[in-house]
């Protein structure tokens, strides 16, 4: 009995190994936070923990659904289908119920739909870290950064900001 419990807390990875499982979600937490840095430095209400969060909720789906695709379901092997598309439909859907939910009208002006923006893309960081794919999340990153610190500099010097 001790030796289940045991093995089940050390947990076994059986299609992505826990270093890079760590690895990802590492990496899915400092992209984010990179994107929430400059969301909490301009004071917008949803900033770095709000980021991190929604990137490693992100990646920690797909980490998740790698391992569940290894375990055997069902009589047979060809009981389990796997259809990945379903949870990045999902992660994004509640992505946007948090995004839709820093968004709000007042005074005929709609406010912080950069920061709903830069959520769910937080959340597309973070998928993209839970697949393996770090370079285009880092890519990502970079190009909102460059999107949310150069266009406002470039907003102010045509006197639109």
């Amino acid at each position: 009995m001790w030796t289940e419990i045991v093995n089940e807390l050390t947990g076994s990875f059986a299609s992505v190994p826990w270093p890079v499982a760590a690895i990802r979600l590492i990496s899915a937490m400092v992209l984010a936070g990179l994107i929430g840095f400059e969301r909490e430095w301009r004071d917008k209400p949803a900033g770095l923990r709000t980021h991190i969060l929604v990137a490693l909720a992100a990646c920690l789906f797909i980490l998740v659904s790698q391992e569940l695709s290894a375990l055997p379901f069902g009589p047979s092997e060809e009981a389990l289908r796997i259809d990945p598309l379903r949870l990045v439909e999902a992660v994004t859907a509640g992505v946007a119920f948090l995004a839709a939910g820093i968004i709000f009208a007042s005074g005929g002006k709609v406010h912080h739909v950069t920061t709903g923006a830069s959520m769910w893309l937080a959340g597309a960081i973070g998928l993209a870290c839970g697949a393996g794919q770090l370079p285009l999340a880092a890519l990502a990153t970079f190009i909102t950064l460059a999107v949310l610190l150069l266009l406002r500099l470039f907003e102010k010097g045509i006197g639109t900001r």
